[in-house]
C-alpha cells in the first residue's frame, strides 16, 4: 500500500477487508473532519450536538427513594443484558462465589478538607445501611464489608451468600453484582529504537528534552510492588515532592526489611489486598506479606520501565549492557500491589483493582500503567474497565496491556475505549544463540544463559515424546547436534513485527472499536527487578539480578505509559483522550527496512494485530489535529449499545439523557474507524469523526486523503 504524505488520512484494512483504521497524518488543520462513506451498508447519520459534561452532583445514598422505574421493565438488548441476568448466569457458575463487587456508580466528594472525610464517613455509612436492609442488620454488613469504594467510585465488595448477592443485582439503583474475578499479569536499547536517544546522546528533537523528562508528572503503577532499593527509584538531584500530591507510603508490614520507605522519586506505596484475602482465605494471604514490597519482580520491572531513572551500566549477566532507564526519568512514581501469589492462575482480583483506582485518582497520578487484565467482558462487570472509566473522566491517562493470549483472533482483553491498549512487538536487538545440527545446519533461537556447555561435547536431541519414557537419561550417542554461547546483536532487521502472544482483535465485547489501539517494545525488555526472585521466577532459582529480561504486553503498557507522562508533562491541558488520539495517529506501521510491519510468521501484519501501528514518540509531541472525547461522549457511546438513561444515570450518578435519534456505537469520536458488517450489496456505511486543532499554526489548511482498502471504497460523503 503506498503511503500518504503528511496531512493525508490512511484507511488500513486486512486482506479480508476489515476492519478499517483511520490513522490521520501530521499537520492536519480543520474544524471538522468530513463524514466517510464505507461502500457497502447505508445508514443514516445522527449529526452531532452540543453536550453537556454532566458531574456527579452527590453522593448517592443507595437505599434513597428514587422514581427510577421498576428494574425487571428496563429494557437492555440482548448481546447487552441487563446486570440481573449476567448476574444470575454469573453467579450459578462462578469459582469465587463467596465475594462480590457491588458497583453503584461514582462520587464527587472533591480531595481535601473536612467536608471530605465527612462525606467519605456518610458513602461507607449509606453502604452499610444498604446491606444491612437486605443481610438484616448494619452489623453484618459491616462484617461483610471488607471494602467501601468512597472517594470517586460508588460501590462496596462484600462476602455474600449466592441468593443474597442476586437480590441486590435486582435493585434498580445498583449497576452490576460480579464476582471478585481474578486477572493475570499480562529496557536499555527501546528508548533508542523509538528515537528518543542515539549512542546515548538526546537528539534536539527527542520528546525527552521538550518535556523535560518527565519532570511534574506523577505515574502510577497497580502490579506486584515495587523494589525500591534499585537503582531506577533513587531520588538523587530531585527537587521536592509536588504540594498537589495526596498520596501515603502505607506499609503495615512488621518486618522491617519487608517495609517500603517512599523518596523524593518513589512518593506512594500502598497495597490492596482484601479481595485476594477474601477468594483465598486468610491462611493463604497470609502467605504474603503485607507490604507494597515486590516479591515477584513485575512491578519494579513495569514500573522502573515506566519512569526509572538512568542507571549506568545495566545488564543480564553481561548481555544488554547500557544505560536502563524509563519513559519519563523525571516523574514521580507511585505504587499500587494489587496482584500477589497465584491462586488459581490468578493474582489480582477485581476488589483490590477498584480499591487501587480509587485511591490513585484521589492521590493525584496523572498517569496510570495497568499491566493485567482478564478474559473480555462486559464493560460495568470489569474492575479495570469501571475503575479506568473513573479515571479517565478525573483527568488521568490510563494505558492497559492488551494480553499475552495471541496470535489467535479475538483474544484482546482490556478493550474499553477509555483505555490505552498496548500490544507487543519487537525491536532490532536480540540475544541470538544457534542450534548447531549434525549435518551443519544452524538454526536460529535466543538465550541468556551466561554458562557455557562443556567444550567439546554434544548432546542427543530429545523430543518431548521421547522425554516422557521412564528412564529419560541422556546417553551419549553420536553426535547430533550443539548450542552455540548467545551474543548481542543490535540493528537487527525487520523490526518492529509482532509478537507470537501479543493478544489481537477483533474486540470481542465491541467490536466498533478496534483493539489493541498501539504497539510498543515487548520482548526482551530489561529492566529492574526485585532482589526476592530468581530471573526465572522458579523457586529453586537462588540468583539474585539488579535487572532481568522479560517479554510481554506487560513489557509494552509501561513504555506507553511513560510516553503519556511525557506528553502530559509537554500538554498540561490535554485530556486522556487527546494523549491518546497522539500516540495513535502519529503511529508507522512500517518496519526498518521499509516494508509493511509482519506477524512473527513474517506475513503482513493487520490492525487487528497492531492497533494504529507502532508507537513513534518524538512525532507525538506534535501531532496537529487530536480526535478528544469525554465523559459524555462514553456515555452516548453507551447508549449506542443498548444502555437506557436509568442505568447510565446511576453509573454518573446524575441525570444524563440518552440522544433521541439513534446513533451507532462506531460514531464515537476515536482515532481509529472500525466497521464490523459491512455489506456485501455494496451499501455505504457512514461513520463521522471530529478533531481538534493542536498545532502551532492555526490558520494552515488540512487536506484529507484516503487511501482506498482492498475491495472496499471510501469517499467523503456530501
Amino acid at each position: 500500500m503506498p503511503q500518504p504524505r503528511e496531512g493525508a488520512a490512511e484507511m488500513i484494512t486486512e486482506p479480508k477487508g476489515t476492519p478499517l483504521l483511520l490513522a490521520k497524518r501530521l499537520f492536519w488543520r480543520t474544524q471538522k473532519l468530513p463524514h466517510f462513506q464505507l461502500q457497502r451498508e447505508r445508514t443514516k447519520h445522527a449529526p452531532h450536538a452540543a453536550i453537556k459534561n454532566q458531574q456527579c452532583p452527590s453522593t448517592f445514598l443507595p437505599n434513597a427513594p428514587r422514581t427510577d422505574p421498576d428494574p425487571e421493565s428496563i429494557p437492555i438488548p440482548s448481546r447487552q443484558q441487563s446486570s440481573r441476568t449476567h448476574t444470575e448466569k454469573e453467579m450459578r457458575g462462578s469459582m469465587h462465589s463467596s465475594s462480590y463487587v457491588v458497583y453503584l456508580g461514582c462520587h464527587s466528594h472533591g480531595r481535601e478538607g473536612a467536608a471530605l472525610a465527612s462525606n467519605q464517613e456518610r458513602a461507607k455509612n449509606s453502604h452499610y445501611q444498604f446491606l444491612g436492609s437486605v443481610l438484616g442488620s448494619e452489623e453484618k454488613a459491616q462484617d461483610a464489608i471488607f471494602y467501601s469504594y468512597t472517594r470517586y467510585i460508588n460501590g462496596f465488595a462484600a462476602t455474600l451468600e449466592e441468593e443474597d448477592a442476586m437480590q441486590i443485582s435486582k435493585h434498580p439503583s445498583v449497576i452490576s453484582v460480579f464476582p471478585n474475578r481474578g486477572h493475570k499479569l499480562h529496557t536499555t536499547r527501546s528508548w533508542e529504537f523509538l528515537g528518543m536517544e542515539k549512542d546515548g546522546r538526546v537528539r534536539p528533537n527527542s520528546i525527552w528534552a521538550k518535556a523535560r523528562y518527565g519532570d511534574g508528572v506523577i505515574i502510577g503503577n497497580l502490579d506486584t510492588g515495587v523494589w525500591p532499593e534499585a537503582g531506577s527509584f533513587s531520588d538523587d538531584g530531585m527537587g521536592p515532592v509536588p504540594a498537589r500530591w495526596r498520596g501515603v507510603c502505607h506499609d503495615q508490614s512488621s518486618d522491617d526489611d519487608a517495609q517500603v520507605r517512599c523518596n523524593r522519586k518513589l512518593i506512594g506505596a500502598q497495597y490492596f489486598n482484601k479481595g485476594y484475602a477474601a477468594t483465598v482465605g486468610r491462611a493463604g494471604a497470609g502467605a504474603s506479606p503485607a507490604s507494597t514490597r515486590d516479591s515477584d519482580g513485575h512491578g519494579t520491572h513495569t514500573l522502573s520501565t515506566a519512569a526509572g531513572r538512568f542507571v549506568p551500566g545495566a545488564n543480564l549477566f553481561g548481555y544488554g549492557n547500557g544505560t536502563a532507564k524509563g519513559g519519563a526519568p523525571g516523574a514521580r512514581v507511585a505504587a499500587y500491589k494489587v496482584c500477589w501469589r497465584p491462586f488459581n492462575g490468578s493474582e489480582c482480583f477485581d476488589a483490590d483493582i477498584i480499591a487501587a483506582f480509587d485511591a490513585a485518582i484521589h492521590d493525584g497520578v496523572d498517569v496510570l500503567s495497568v499491566s493485567l487484565g482478564g478474559a473480555p467482558t462486559e464493560y460495568f462487570r470489569d474492575g479495570v474497565a469501571i475503575g479506568s472509566f473513573h479515571a479517565v473522566r478525573n483527568g488521568v491517562t490510563v494505558v492497559s496491556s492488551a494480553g499475552n493470549s495471541g496470535p489467535g483472533a479475538g483474544t484482546v482483553s482490556n478493550t474499553a475505549p477509555w483505555l490505552v491498549t498496548v500490544g507487543a512487538s519487537t525491536m532490532d536487538r536480540e540475544f541470538p544463540a544457534y542450534l548447531v545440527l549434525g549435518n551443519k545446519k544452524q538454526i536460529k533461537g535466543q538465550s541468556l544463559s551466561p554458562v557455557p556447555l562443556p567444550a567439546n561435547e554434544h548432546y542427543r536431541l530429545i523430543s518431548s515424546v521421547e522425554a516422557k519414557a521412564e528412564d529419560a537419561t541422556v546417553v551419549q550417542a553420536s553426535a547430533s547436534g550443539y548450542i552455540t554461547l548467545p551474543n548481542t546483536a543490535l540493528e537487527t532487521k525487520p523490526a518492529p513485527f509482532m509478537a507470537a502472544f501479543s493478544s489481537q482483535g477483533p474486540n470481542a465485547v465491541t467490536p466498533q472499536i478496534l483493539k489493541p489501539d498501539i504497539t510498543a517494545p515487548g520482548v526482551s525488555i530489561l529492566a529492574a527487578f526485585t532482589g526476592l526472585a530468581g530471573p526465572t521466577g522458579l523457586t529453586f532459582d537462588s540468583r539474585r539480578v539488579l535487572f532481568n529480561s522479560e517479554s510481554g504486553t506487560s513489557m509494552s503498557c509501561p513504555h506507553v505509559a511513560g510516553i503519556a507522562g511525557l506528553l502530559k508533562a509537554l500538554h498540561p491541558d490535554w485530556s486522556p483522550a487527546a494523549i491518546k488520539s497522539a500516540i495513535m495517529t502519529t503511529a508507522r506501521v512500517q518496519d526498518n527496512t521499509r516494508k509493511p510491519m509482519s506477524n512473527s510468521s513474517f506475513l503482513r501484519a493487520t490492525p487487528f494485530a497492531y492497533g494504529a501501528g507502532h508507537v513513534q514518540p518524538n512525532r507525538a509531541a506534535d501531532p496537529g489535529l487530536v480526535y478528544d472525547t469525554n465523559a459524555a461522549d462514553y456515555l452516548h457511546f453507551l447508549c449506542a449499545l443498548g444502555y437506557n438513561s436509568t442505568v447510565i444515570d446511576t453509573f454518573m450518578d446524575g441525570p444524563h439523557a440518552c440522544p433521541t435519534r439513534p446513533r451507532k456505537p462506531e460514531d464515537l469520536n476515536y482515532p481509529s474507524v472500525t466497521v464490523p458488517h459491512l455489506s456485501a450489496s455494496g451499501e455505504p456505511h457512514t461513520v463521522t469523526r471530529r478533531v481538534r486543532n493542536v498545532g502551532p499554526a492555526p490558520g494552515r489548511r488540512t487536506t484529507c486523503r484516503v487511501h482506498d482498502p482492498r475491495r472496499v471504497s471510501v469517499f467523503r460523503a456530501a
